[in-house]
């Protein structure tokens, strides 16, 4: 029986002006999965740690198990898996979760087989779960993102075409996850189902030159173009303070603030990580003062997306 453990990383997606396009990978949190081949077929969740108590057992209702479900009939194997999930990051945080179990699943049933695919070819697989947890409508940031490692845009869905794309080396990031839980398939009922022209405009001229910026290491570029005029106004709603939190980061020395995915966590640009610490506790700050209890993280961007732990 061969048996490996991988970590897959948490995600930044929409990334202000970016929505549903634009995503990066953080060095904490994520997610662990073990899988053990066994001789008994079939697919079997045997066990969930963590803030994974709601989830389900069942294979085809959990994001790890039916992605992997789709890559096990694509590869057309026919023996066992036992899946052990132990979350290490809480569902609804805007930080891509059923993502990193997604991809943990595929990443790791890939390296147990001597790696058949290529990272950016599991993308497919991984989104089979993903549809799960945003109502039927499949969105690759934080599945390309974690998977990929790095900064991502997402150019096209069908076609699967993803595109790493370079950043600043000294790029880091804040992030605030308050305690609440945002269910992202809620979260795109209450988005506006037409814009005006003029914002859409403007909307794309910010994707632009945030990838400018960030290829070129424009800082003011970067923070100018983080401007959301179509995503942001109508999710913050369900943020308490969030331009209060947002406006505190800007004041300690953040490049640019916006919502990480969709909510409740906001992530702050800084040029240092001595910035970015600062700039944390101006966001938690905020939050505390209203009483909700938050989680900080700060990070570079990760470059390499999941690994082994062990196997």
């Amino acid at each position: 029986m061969k048996k490996i453990k991988v970590f897959a990383p948490a995600s930044v997606t929409n990334v202000g002006s970016g929505f549903d396009v634009m995503g990066f990978a953080i060095e904490k949190p994520g997610d662990e999965i073990v899988l053990k081949m066994t001789d008994e077929p079939g697919i079997k969740i045997t066990k969930i740690t963590g803030d994974g108590g709601k989830l389900s057992k069942d294979p085809y209702k959990n994001t790890a198990g039916l992605s992997l479900i789709s890559l096990v009939e694509h590869l057309e194997y026919k023996k066992g898996i036992e899946i052990e999930l132990h979350k290490k990051m809480a569902l609804g945080s805007g930080l891509g979760s059923s993502a990193a179990s997604a991809v943990a699943s595929v990443y790791a049933f890939n390296e147990l087989l001597g790696k058949p695919l290529a990272k950016k070819e599991l993308i497919q697989f991984a989104l089979e779960g993903e549809k799960l947890t945003c109502g039927g409508t499949p969105h690759a940031d934080n599945v390309a993102a974690c998977l990929m490692g790095g900064f991502v845009i997402v150019r096209s869905l069908s076609p699967i075409d993803v595109v790493n794309i370079d950043y600043p080396p000294n790029l880091y990031c804040t992030i605030v996850h308050p305690h609440l839980e945002i269910i992202t398939a809620n979260t795109r009922k209450i988005l506006r189902k037409h814009i005006l022209l003029s914002d859409a405009v403007k909307q794309w001229g910010n994707v632009a030159g945030l990838v400018a910026g960030l290829v070129s290491g424009n800082y003011e570029l970067i923070g100018n173009s983080l401007q959301d005029f179509i995503v942001e106004p109508v999710r913050s709603i369900l943020i308490p303070n969030f331009y209060e939190v947002k406006n505190a980061a800007l004041k300690a020395g953040a490049v640019g603030c916006s919502i990480s995915g969709s909510g409740p966590s906001i992530f702050a640009f800084s040029k240092s990580k001595n910035s970015a610490e600062k700039v944390g506790d101006a966001m938690k700050k905020v939050l505390n003062g209203i009483g909700i209890g938050n989680d900080l993280y700060i990070s570079k961007i990760n470059k390499t997306g999941p690994r082994i732990i062990s196997d």
